[in-house]
């Protein structure tokens, strides 16, 4: 048996253990309470295991190599287990920015936290800037009055798990003169702050996850600047780069496990057409976990490309899109009327339906596709920007 062998018996084994037989039933129809507590106590269950944050350095948690994460996450989606909604952005988004950007001090001062259940939103997107995130109006004006802090003023939307968050990544313009990517900082936002304002959105499935967050003198001290001043939109690419590259790695195996073992145990496979989409659709799936381990392989040995994040964030997406579309397609009046899904499932609820109407949002978020074929094209390709019109 060889180390890797012995490393997936391991995790299967705990699995068997650990993960609730009921949660899926338990989970659906629960109220915002109940679901923050119930999220919080899986990722309890995995960090006491050593399975939250494997892709974090050994010295802060983690330091699995890219093979045994990968059977980590073949285990955990064959076993159906709940998936982390609550503490995404923290363990990848934030953890991310810290790693590469943060001081000492605020490593220090949240990567445990982290752990410990501190959870994060990412104070991004705004009403006149999402896809074109340079265009951002929020404000952050230097204020030296003794103990150092900048005042901060705007609005910011889409921000996914904001009622719940205990901190933000936030971007605010410190440079209004500035051309657009030159005047932006990064700054650590605790929630709590006076001025800030959380509103919930309800979506087109029921879920109120996404939230505006309104942010009026809010006074955040100039400890909590990442990076630079003005110098933020190189430290957000870390940000971003994480969502569109690393997260992908659990996504993809989980996309291939729960989401096409459900498909394949809903449809007529004696159906010439329909074999030939779940073929088409493996191996598609094949191609995107096999890009996902390349890329995070590339980008731990220092070699990924400067498009490969955008790549992988465009193909996941857009097959998501492709493969819930055909669940809903064949599941019949069952697919068409079962609206219900556990609160801690993410899109892999079981409800054809209900995932594919949430899986428009994953072409958005992280820069929209129309952005990553840019990336792709200007970064990965080497061609010509676009002149301006005008």
């Amino acid at each position: 048996m060889t180390d890797l062998d012995a490393f997936r018996a391991e995790v299967r084994a705990w699995c068997a253990d650990h993960i609730p037989a009921d949660w899926r039933q338990t989970q659906t129809g629960v109220g915002e309470d109940e679901f923050v507590r119930f999220q919080k106590a899986w990722f309890a269950e995995l960090h006491a295991a050593g399975y939250a944050v494997p892709h974090w350095p050994r010295e802060w948690g983690g330091g699995m190599s890219v093979p045994q994460q990968v059977v980590l996450y073949q285990e955990l989606a064959a076993h159906d287990a709940p998936r982390l909604v609550l503490a995404f952005v923290g363990i990848h988004h934030a953890a991310s920015t810290l790693l590469v950007a943060g001081t000492e001090e605020q490593r220090r001062r949240h990567l445990p936290a982290i752990l410990d259940g501190e959870i994060w939103v990412q104070g991004f997107s705004e009403p006149e800037a999402g896809s074109d995130l340079a265009a951002l109006r929020t404000t952050a004006r230097r204020v030296d009055d003794g103990d150092g802090h900048f005042v901060v003023n705007g609005q910011k939307l889409w921000a996914s798990g904001g009622m719940h968050a205990d901190w933000c990544l936030l971007l605010a313009r410190t440079d209004p003169d500035a051309p657009k990517r030159k005047g932006i900082s990064y700054f650590l936002l605790d929630m709590t702050t006076p001025g800030v304002e959380v509103r919930p959105i309800r979506n087109a499935i029921g879920d109120s996850h996404f939230c505006e967050i309104f942010l009026n003198d809010v006074r955040i001290p100039h400890t909590n600047l990442v990076g630079a001043e003005n110098a933020g939109w190189q430290v957000a690419q870390a940000t971003l780069g994480a969502e569109r590259g690393m997260t992908m790695l659990e996504l993809a195996e989980r996309l291939a496990n729960n989401g096409f073992r459900g498909l394949v145990d809903t449809s007529d496979v004696g159906d010439p057409l329909v074999a030939d989409r779940l073929a088409q659709l493996e191996t598609e799936l094949t191609g995107l976990r096999g890009l996902c381990r390349k890329v995070v392989e590339e980008n731990e040995g220092g070699s990924a490309g400067p498009a490969d994040a955008s790549v992988v964030k465009l193909y996941y997406s857009e097959l998501l899109q492709r493969m819930t579309d055909f669940g809903a397609e064949i599941g019949g009046m069952a697919a068409q009327t079962e609206l219900s899904k556990p609160a801690s499932s993410g899109w892999e609820s079981g409800s054809w339906v209900l995932d594919f109407i949430g899986s428009w949002e994953w072409t958005i978020p992280g820069g929209a596709s129309e952005i990553q074929r840019t990336i792709i094209a200007e970064r990965g390709l080497g061609l010509p920007r676009e002149p301006s019109v005008g």
